[in-house]
C-alpha cells in the first residue's frame, strides 16, 4: 500500500531538514545561506508590491517570506504559488532567447517552494520547483517537477547523516558480480576508477579509497540543488536531486534523478529528448541525446551518449562516443568509439583508443556457471563486424579481430596483431604487425585523431596517444622473444626433432638465428603458438619473419624518437651530452595504463604504500601524483627507450660511438620513410580498387565525392612531417657524428 502522508498546509515549504539532523543553534536555511552567494541584497516586499502580486493571481503562505532585490518588478510575476522562503533577484522588462525559444523574464504559472532565483530568470509553466538555487539568466520552461530532497547526493556514492551503508551507490565495473565495484564521485578521473578496480586483495587500500571519497563531501543534510548561470531547461518531466552547472541545455528529458551535470561556458553539457539518467555523474562538455538510458554511470568530460544507447554500471572515459548500443559493467578509458545499433560490451576493461564495429558481442558469461567473467583489452582494441568473444579473454595493444564467432577464451599477447577464426581449417590465425604491413594509414591517423580530438579543459592526466609508447614497446620486446621461441619449436618440428627436449633459451637461440638471418627455411615452417586460445585446435602465427623485422625496426625508431625529444628539450649539441643523459644501468621497467596515462609500475606501488601509511590521504593528492608522473614522463620514456634498445639490439647509448649513433639515425629515417609510404599506399588502394570505382561515372566524379588522394590532408601532413624528420636527422648526424 502506498504511504500517503498528510501534513498541515502551513508547513509546506518548511522543515526541510528533519529536526534530528539540525545542528544546535542552526535553522533549516544555514546550508542554503552558504550556497547562495550571489551577492544579491534581498528585502521584504512593499505593500504596493504585494497588492500587485495578488492582482496578478499570485498566492503565498506568508508574504513576509517572499524576499526580492531592489530591482524587482512585481508585474513580471503572474499566476504563481509560493511556499516557504523564496528569494527573487532582479526582474527587468526584457525577454530571453535561446535557440528560438523566447520568453519574458519573470515567473509565470508555476508552483515555487523554498527557492532562490538569480537576476533576470525565466520560470514559466513549472508545475513544481522545490529547494533549488539558480544563477542569473536561467530559463526554466515547461517542467513537470524539479525538486531536491534533504538527503540529496547528486550522483555521488556517499552517505548522509543517518543513512545506512546498504543505500550507497556503487558502480559494478569490470565484473557483473560486483567484485570490482567502485564508488562514483564528482571529479573522478579514469585513473581513479582503474586503480580502484585493481588490487582487490589489498583491503587497506580499498578502504582508504572509500574513505577518500566520503571525506570529499559534507555529510550534513540540507543541501539545495543548484542551476548555474545561463542554463536552459525546457520541456522536461522529472528533474530530482540534480546539480547543474552553467550554460547547460536540457530539453525534453524524461527523468534525471540523483545526478550531477557539470557544465561551463567553455565546456557546455547537453541532455536531449527522451533521456533517462539515474545515479550518475555527467562531466563537462558531455552530450546525451535521443532516448539514451544511463543508470549508475560516470561520463567523463567531452563524452557522448546518443541514439538510444544504454550505459549501465559503467565508466565512460573522456572524448568517447557511444551510440545505439548497450554497455554494461565496463570501465572504458578515453577515446572509445562504439556507434552501431547492435553491438554489446559487457564486463570489460577497455584501455582506450578503441573502436567497436556493428554486431560485436564483446564478453559473454555463457561459458561459466556464474556471471563473473571479465575481458581486458589494451589500447587500440578493434573487434570487427559481428565478432563474438567469451569471458575471460585478454588482448595486447592494438589488437584487431576479423569477423567471426570465437568459440573459446582468447589470450593474445602480441600487439598490432590481426586475429582471425579460420573455420574451414578449424584453427586460429594470428598475424603480428598487421597494422604496419597492411593498414598503416589507419594506425597513424588514429594516433593523430585522438590527440586532435582531446577537448578536455582540465588535463590532469597525460593521455598517451602514440602507438609506440612504453606499454606497446614492452609488448613488442616480449613478442620478439616469443617469436624466437616459437620459431625454434617450429624448426625442430620441421626437422622431426620435436621430441628433443630443448630449454626455452635453446629454442630462442635457434629461432633468433633463423629470424635474424631471415633463413629461407622460414618459408617452410608453420609456426604455432600455445596458450593463445582455450581450445585444442592449432593456433598459427602468420608472416612471422616480416613481423620480426618490423618489430626490431620499431625499437630503433622509438629510441631515436625519444632521443630527438630530449635533444630538443635540453639542446644537446654534442655526443657527450647524449651519453651523459643515459643512466649507467638501464632497466626495462613494467608500465601500466592507468586510465590512459602510462605510469611505471614501481611508481604505482610507491603510491599505494604512501596511501597505506597516510602520506597520501585524499583524491586531490592522488591527482597530484598523476601530474608529477606526467612531468617526469618524457625523461622516463627516454630511459625506457634506451633500455629497450639495449635489450633488443645490444646497444647502450651511454657507450655508443659516433658510427653507432649515425647508424641508428639512418635506420630511423628509413623506418619513417616506409611508414609514410605505407600510409600513402594503404589509402591509395581505395582509389585503385575497381569495385570502389564502379559506382562512379568517372574518376572525376569519384574525386568529387571522396576527395583527391593528393589532397588528403592527413597524408600531406605526414609527408611534411617526414621532411621535417629528415632535416632533423641530418642536423643531428652532423652534430653527433660529424657526418
Amino acid at each position: 500500500m502506498n504511504q500517503i502522508r498528510k501534513s498541515p498546509l502551513q508547513t509546506l515549504g518548511y522543515h526541510f531538514i528533519p529536526a534530528e539532523y539540525l545542528p544546535a543553534g542552526k535553522d533549516e536555511y544555514h546550508i542554503r545561506h552558504q550556497q547562495s552567494n550571489n551577492q544579491i541584497h534581498y528585502r521584504h516586499l512593499t505593500a504596493w508590491e504585494i497588492e500587485m502580486l495578488v492582482r496578478n493571481r499570485n498566492t503565498s503562505d506568508d508574504w513576509n517570506n517572499l524576499l526580492v532585490s531592489d530591482a524587482f518588478n512585481p508585474e513580471l510575476v503572474q499566476n504563481c504559488k509560493f511556499y516557504g522562503l523564496v528569494r527573487i533577484g532582479k526582474l527587468e522588462s526584457v525577454y530571453l532567447e535561446f535557440h528560438n525559444l523566447r520568453r519574458p523574464v519573470g515567473l509565470y504559472n508555476s508552483t515555487v517552494i523554498s527557492c532562490d532565483f538569480g537576476d533576470n530568470i525565466v520560470v514559466d509553466n513549472v508545475n513544481y520547483i522545490s529547494h533549488y538555487i539558480t544563477g542569473n539568466d536561467v530559463m526554466l520552461v515547461n517542467i513537470n517537477e524539479i525538486a531536491t530532497t534533504d538527503h540529496a547526493k547528486f550522483g555521488n556514492g556517499i552517505l548522509k547523516d543517518g543513512e545506512s551503508e546498504n543505500i550507497r551507490i556503487w558502480l559494478e565495473a569490470c565484473n557483473e558480480n560486483g567484485g570490482r565495484s567502485i564508488i562514483p564521485f564528482d571529479g573522478m578521473l579514469p585513473g581513479d576508477a582503474y586503480l580502484w578496480t585493481r588490487f582487490r586483495d589489498d583491503d587497506q587500500f580499498q578502504q582508504k579509497l572509500k574513505d577518500f571519497t566520503q571525506a570529499r563531501f559534507d555529510t550534513r543534510r540540507g543541501y539545495y540543488g543548484t542551476i548555474g548561470d545561463r542554463t536552459v531547461i525546457k520541456n522536461c518531466r522529472i528533474v530530482k536531486d540534480v546539480n547543474i552547472g552553467s550554460d547547460a541545455y536540457l530539453k525534453g528529458a524524461n527523468k534525471i534523478k540523483n545526478v550531477t551535470i557539470n557544465s561551463s561556458a567553455k565546456a557546455k553539457s547537453q541532455v536531449g529528448e527522451g533521456c533517462e539518467l539515474v545515479n550518475g555523474i555527467v562531466d563537462y562538455g558531455c552530450r546525451l541525446f535521443y532516448g539514451v538510458k544511463a543508470v549508475r554511470f560516470f561520463m567523463a568530460s567531452h563524452s557522448q551518449l546518443k541514439y538510444g544507447a544504454r550505459l549501465i554500471n559503467s565508466y565512460l572515459g573522456n572524448n568517447s562516443t557511444i551510440s545505439c548500443c548497450e554497455v554494461l559493467n565496463s570501465l572504458i578509458f578515453p577515446g572509445h568509439e562504439q556507434h552501431h545499433n547492435n553491438s554489446f560490451l559487457c564486463a570489460a576493461l577497455v584501455q582506450g583508443q578503441s573502436n567497436m564495429a556493428a554486431g560485436a558481442t564483446i564478453g559473454s558469461n555463457h561459458n561459466s556457471r556464474s556471471p563473473d567473467g571479465e575481458l581486458i583489452a589494451g589500447r587500440g582494441f578493434w573487434p570487427g563486424l559481428c565478432v563474438s568473444l567469451k569471458h575471460n579473454s585478454q588482448f595486447a595493444s592494438f589488437s584487431i579481430l576479423a569477423k567471426g564467432d570465437y568459440p573459446a577464451e582468447l589470450n593474445i599477447p602480441i600487439p598490432f596483431a590481426l586475429t582471425s577464426n579460420d573455420v574451414t581449417n578449424n584453427r586460429l590465425l594470428v598475424m603480428p604487425a598487421y597494422w604496419f604491413l597492411y593498414n598503416m594509414y589507419a594506425l597513424a591517423r588514429n594516433a593523430w585523431k585522438y590527440g586532435d580530438r582531446d577537448k578536455r579543459t582540465q588535463k590532469i592526466q597525460l593521455l598517451e596517444n602514440n602507438y609506440l609508447a612504453p606499454d606497446t614497446i614492452n609488448e613488442i620486446v616480449h613478442s620478439l622473444e616469443l617469436m624466437q621461441e616459437l620459431t625454434g619449436k617450429a624448426w625442430l618440428r620441421h626437422q622431426q626433432q620435436e621430441r628433443k627436449r630443448a630449454s626455452r633459451e635453446e629454442l630462442m637461440a635457434i629461432g633468433k638465428q633463423l629470424l635474424d638471418s631471415q633463413d629461407p627455411i622460414l618459408q617452410e615452417l608453420e609456426i604455432q603458438a600455445e596458450g593463445f586460445e582455450n581450445n585444442r585446435r592449432p593456433v598459427v602465427l602468420l608472416k612471422v619473419p616480416a613481423a620480426y623485422q618490423i618489430f626490431r625496426e620499431l625499437i630503433t625508431y622509438y629510441a631515436v624518437q625519444q632521443l630527438i625529444v630530449q635533444a630538443d628539450t635540453y639542446e644537446w649539441k654534442t655526443l657527450e651530452q647524449v651519453r651523459a643523459a643515459v643512466p649507467t644501468r638501464l632497466s626495462l621497467d613494467t608500465w601500466t595504463n592507468v586510465g590512459g596515462q602510462l605510469i611505471r609500475q614501481v611508481a604505482i606501488e610507491k603510491l599505494i604504500q604512501k596511501i597505506h601509511t597516510g602520506r597520501v590521504k585524499s583524491w586531490e593528492q592522488v591527482h597530484a601524483f598523476y601530474t608529477e608522473q606526467a612531468d617526469a614522463y618524457a625523461q622516463e620514456k627516454f630511459q625506457h627507450a634506451a633500455a629497450a634498445l639495449q635489450a633488443v639490439h645490444g646497444i647502450h647509448l651511454r657507450k655508443a660511438g659516433a658510427d653507432s649513433i649515425k647508424s641508428l639515425l639512418d635506420q630511423s629515417l628509413q623506418t619513417r620513410e616506409w611508414m609514410v609510404k605505407g600510409i600513402y599506399e594503404a589509402r591509395a588502394k581505395d582509389y585503385k580498387n575497381p569495385f570502389r570505382k564502379m559506382v562512379y561515372e568517372s574518376t572525376a566524379a569519384m574525386n568529387k565525392v571522396t576527395g583527391k588522394l593528393e589532397q588528403n590532408a592527413f597524408i600531406k601532413q605526414e609527408k611534411e612531417g617526414l621532411e621535417t624528420f629528415r632535416k632533423t636527422i641530418a642536423s643531428l648526424s652532423r652534430k653527433w657524428a660529424g657526418k
